[in-house]
């Protein structure tokens, strides 16, 4: 990945991050974009030949601004996600917008911003993290569900659109991941979820990282429109 660019959003900490890292050991040069500007600071320190952006993807603006600052992309990570949790029928619509907004059309917002110079070097990576439960669905989280399931149609829609030109688009299903977003979960929750997954292990994000890192590789140039499973084998 050696004089190779990579963007990855929602890079200030968890898989987001790790990603970054994984990117960076592999050559790229990355730029970590979130919202959080000093997690992004100090999360840039650590990593070699890096360098951030505030990023708000519920903001096209922001989107602009920060891809401007960017400069030309040519891997880019869509992992930022918020979720507003609610049982459907109590569900406002504010929130279904608000998750709507950064994880789907915040997402589209920025292939946007780095489409043509793909388009122009005909070479180029898009690597979506969606989730398993944009494929098993989800409970009280009809929102966020729907904003991953359509990350994958978009994924599928875009391959197709723009394979002619050596660019590739793939998506990623974690399973459930160890990050700040899971820690707060009751112990029987997790207890529950450990059951069923037939590895019997909880993911790291190191392990979504190094499923970007490969789609992202040259190695990974003949896979595209591909939805990849990191689950543990929880939902086949």
């Amino acid at each position: 990945m050696t004089n190779r660019t990579a963007l990855v959003t929602g890079a200030s900490r968890g898989i987001g991050l790790e990603c970054a890292k994984a990117l960076a050991q592999a050559g790229a040069r990355v730029v970590l974009a979130a919202r959080d500007t000093g997690r992004l600071e100090a999360a840039s320190k650590e990593i070699v030949n890096a360098s951030w952006v505030e990023l708000d993807l519920a903001s096209p603006d922001s989107i602009k601004s920060a891809f401007a600052k960017a400069g030309k992309i040519d891997i880019l990570v869509n992992n930022a996600a918020v979720t507003k949790d609610n049982l459907a029928l109590r569900m406002k619509k504010e929130d279904w917008d608000a998750v709507i907004a950064t994880n789907l059309t915040g997402a589209f917002l920025a292939i946007q911003q780095v489409l043509a110079a793909m388009l122009k070097e005909r070479w180029g990576r898009i690597i979506n993290i969606s989730s398993i439960v944009a494929e098993s669905g989800n409970p009280g989280q009809a929102n966020y569900v729907a904003s991953k399931a359509g990350l994958i149609g978009l994924t599928k829609s875009l391959a197709q659109e723009i394979g002619s030109r050596n660019i590739t688009v793939n998506a990623i299903t974690p399973g459930f991941i160890e990050t700040d977003m899971t820690a707060g979960l009751p112990e029987e929750r997790k207890s529950a979820m450990l059951a069923q997954i037939p590895l019997r292990r909880f993911g790291k994000p190191a392990d979504v990282a190094a499923a970007v890192r490969f789609l992202a590789s040259e190695e990974a140039s003949y896979i595209t429109g591909h939805v990849l499973a990191v689950n543990g084998g929880l939902y086949m």
